[in-house]
């Protein structure tokens, strides 16, 4: 058996260097370019005391690449150091193109409000990469060829071992995201960033404390990031976040009204006892344009903000600027989101559902969400039917409210409160118009004299209309 010459192997393709490597147990083979791995296999064979590699035919060589993996997934065909080191050197490979790839291109403005200081990222790439993480956690924390990614071997996964545990109160935005505030409600520097996959993956909701270990900001970050959910209000993050879904928890009919304490307010004290509503309740204000459905609920919200038993919630969805201008500048509830009428119909479908989604997550830990969205006409109906939907007062739990505007019911209310554009427009309060009006159920909210009450009510003004 001769030696192969260094013509022979300059003129061999580079899968058959790599095989022949292989075979002689070079180490880091598949890294050399292949005038290098030339060099060594010349080197190796003359320093090999005698050990040789016989010479191939062509269609030996063309032959060796396919059974070559054979061998290697079978252990058999070569030594363990050439396979150590192949593996080693897949690995190092993988590892520097996920270090690459999780370099996460965040840009982050500070914008001074009343609040302290939003955040703009990129949440698609931040969520991508905090979606890896428990995927690998439950692996052991090891890639795909088992080995340990933590190690921070190569020194850009050294800001792990950096990593410090902190406790602080969750703050969320518009865009999902938030921060864990360590000293709530005032903003600092070293609040902490919480991406939106996390607070999904969570169901963190606003006033949530929680617990877990962050990680130093990268280059173009200013600002701490939470690695990992530990404890959200005291208990551990699974079993909090893995409990039965909201939509299959037993519920029951709303049985506790919600008073307005109306006062001197016509309109609210023809909805609080000709039409009322309580925790769990499906309500629509309903009504053609200008019949008062936005003064309505700003009405309404009014009448409960500040109430320590609810977490009243206000959402703007295709409402006219000068609306939204007045709810951000006099209240009563500040909005969550605010989005125009100019805007898309998606947009305002989006802004719902992440408010809606909150609301729920409210409920299900056990406290008593109320949710004004304003309104529902750009959503498609069966949207619009799925944003009602989701109000529910649970056996064992909390409750979902939701009060909507929308022009006309969108089905499966438990209250539909109609207004009366023309008595709206005369100046003539309320501007109820019972007859559209109704409540399922009304005894369980206000006894069976009060629904009494009710009927006789929408009787009289059925026969004012027949006169």
């Amino acid at each position: 058996m001769s030696v192969l010459s260094r013509s022979a192997l300059e003129s061999s393709p580079l899968a058959d260097l790599h095989a022949i490597a292989s075979e002689l147990g070079i180490d880091g083979f598949r890294r050399l370019r292949k005038a290098d791995l030339v060099d060594r296999i010349v080197a190796h064979q003359g320093g090999d005391d005698g050990e040789s590699v016989a010479e191939a035919t062509v269609d030996e060589a063309a032959a060796e690449p396919e059974a070559r993996p054979r061998r290697r997934r079978g252990g058999r065909g070569r030594g363990k150091a050439a396979d150590d080191a192949a593996m080693e050197a897949e690995a190092e490979a993988e590892e520097e193109e996920e270090a690459e790839a999780q370099v996460v291109a965040e840009e982050l403005e500070a914008e001074a409000d009343a609040e302290g200081d939003l955040v703009k990222v990129d949440d698609d790439a931040e969520g991508e990469a905090e979606e890896e993480r428990p995927a690998r956690r439950a692996r052991g924390g090891r890639g795909r060829n088992g080995r340990d990614r933590r190690d921070g071997r190569d020194g850009r996964d050294g800001d792990r071992e950096e990593e410090t545990s902190v406790e602080g109160v969750v703050e969320l935005f518009a865009n999902g995201s938030g921060f864990l505030r360590l000293t709530h409600p005032e903003p600092s520097d070293d609040d902490v960033y919480v991406s939106a996959a996390q607070v999904r993956r969570c169901e963190l909701v606003s006033g949530d404390r929680v617990a877990g270990p962050v990680r130093r900001p990268r280059r173009s970050e200013r600002y701490p990031s939470l690695v990992r959910v530990d404890t959200i209000n005291g208990k551990p993050a699974d079993e909090v976040a893995e409990g039965t879904p909201f939509d299959e928890l037993p519920c029951t009919w709303p049985s506790e009204r919600i008073a307005l304490d109306s006062g001197d307010d016509p309109t609210l004290r023809a909805i609080e006892w000709l039409t009322p509503f309580g925790r769990g309740s499906r309500v629509t204000v309903t009504g053609p344009a200008l019949a008062g459905k936005s003064d309505a609920l700003r009405r309404i919200a009014a009448a409960l903000s500040g109430r320590e038993e609810l977490e009243v919630s206000v959402v703007l969805a295709g409402v006219r600027p000068e609306e939204a201008a007045e709810w951000a500048q006099d209240g009563p509830v500040e909005p969550i989101a605010a989005v125009h009428a100019g805007a898309t119909g998606e947009a305002q479908a989006q802004a719902i559902e992440r408010a809606v989604e909150t609301a729920k997550r409210i409920a299900v830990r056990g406290g008593h969400a109320l949710l004004v969205i304003d309104g529902l006409d750009a959503l498609a109906p069966a949207a619009a039917r799925r944003t009602i939907a989701a109000a529910r007062a649970l056996v064992e739990g909390g409750s979902l409210t939701v009060i909507a505007a929308s022009t006309l019911p969108v089905g499966g209310e438990t209250t539909v409160v109609a207004l009366d554009a023309a008595l709206a427009g005369a100046g003539r309060f309320p501007a109820l118009d019972l007859v559209r009006s109704g409540v399922l159920r009304p005894e369980r909210l206000v006894g069976d004299e009060g629904a009494k009450a009710i009927a006789q009510a929408r009787a009289e003004a059925l026969d004012q209309r027949g006169t």
